[in-house]
């Protein structure tokens, strides 16, 4: 039997999620979680950035407005295999859900890849619309089995004040 024909589990998809479980769970082994999510938030940012330009560039827009930025977000995860969804949104504040990682399985015990999700979602919301601070309530990668995400959009609101989570703001 030649290797072409051998029943394994390998192609292009799979192969990436389990290199970025490794590197993560490399970082995560070597310097803790805490700093291998640090070094996930600039991939992360780096991403936020180029996914922002494309959507702008796309639709044609300078900057996006709320609803905008929440269907951006719906879509680019719908894109790479999630399935985040709008529970709300408003002025002060986007909610998602999400039943379905972009890492599959491979996320399971890597709480470091959800700033890919934080960074993503804090950059585009922080570059059209002012500010963001990104909470992640719950995520799969913690083994919660669904992932509740918010973005408050107004820095002196009480309840952004006191959650928990990721500032970001707009570059000028």
């Amino acid at each position: 039997m030649k290797a072409s024909e051998a029943n394994v589990p390998l192609e292009r998809d799979l192969f990436l999620r389990s290199l970025l479980r490794e590197l993560s769970g490399v970082l995560q082994d070597i310097v803790g979680v805490e700093q291998a999510s640090g070094y996930i938030s600039i991939v992360g940012q780096n991403m936020g950035d180029w996914i922002n330009q494309e959507y702008r560039r796309a639709l044609n827009c300078p900057t996006l407005n709320r609803e905008q930025v929440t269907d951006v977000m719906n879509d680019l995860k719908a894109r790479i295999n999630g399935t985040f969804y709008a529970v709300s949104q408003n002025d002060e504040k986007l909610v998602f859900g999400n039943t379905r990682c972009p890492f599959e399985d491979k996320v399971a015990g890597r709480p470091s890849l959800c700033m890919m999700t934080s960074n993503v979602f804090g950059t585009i919301a922080a570059e059209n619309l002012g500010y963001a601070k990104v909470c992640l309530h719950k995520t799969i990668a913690n083994g919660d089995g669904e992932c509740s995400v918010t973005v408050y959009l107004d820095p002196d609101n009480s309840e952004t004040i006191a959650d928990q989570g990721n500032e970001y703001f707009r570059a000028e």
